[in-house]
């Protein structure tokens, strides 16, 4: 009996760990590097795009896109969702599945004013069947798409949202 209380016991210690969240935020009684603020960020970006979480809030994605251009364009951001997160890296790719058949595309940097030779918070690619995934246009019963990179020889992974959503604000961006 006593064995069993003891298993219980610590089956809910877990789970209640599991429950408490990222431990980032205004809660945060460690005081990390996100307390006092508010955990989550905006879900548009400061290009109107879609953000994406990369690692522990570490560094974010926008994924912005253009329906008339099919340019799709993946800006870095720091752990603020706000500022530019140049990077050492030739592109960045994105890898969908649409009804179980897999593609890759990757997006080559695109420097911008302003950012050391070799670096990029910038990556492009035009293709229209990754537009309509990222759009939510795809015609495919089922899509996924994850955004894959490296930051300072780290793999990072985001999941990319590929329902259907609003096109009230201009996703094209020079």
């Amino acid at each position: 009996m006593r064995k069993q209380l003891v298993t219980t016991s610590v089956v809910i210690a877990l789970s209640l760990l599991g429950f408490n969240g990222c431990g980032k935020g205004p809660s945060d009684p460690a005081g990390g590097e996100h307390a006092g603020e508010e955990h989550a960020h905006a879900d548009e970006g400061p290009h109107g795009g879609h953000i994406i979480e990369l690692g522990t809030e570490e560094h974010h994605a926008e994924l912005t896109h253009d329906d008339a251009t099919h340019k799709v364009g993946i800006y870095l951001l720091g752990s603020d969702a706000k500022t530019a997160a140049p990077i050492e890296a030739e592109s960045v790719t994105i890898n969908v599945s649409a009804d179980g058949v897999p593609s890759q595309y990757l997006l080559p940097s695109v420097p911008q004013d302003g950012e050391a030779a070799g670096q990029s918070s910038y990556f492009e690619i035009v293709s229209e069947p990754l537009c309509d995934v990222v759009a939510g246009e795809s015609e495919a019963n089922s899509t996924q798409a994850r955004l894959s990179l490296s930051i300072g020889g780290k793999p990072y992974v985001g999941l990319i949202e590929t329902t259907p959503h609003e096109h009230d604000h201009d996703h094209g961006h020079e």
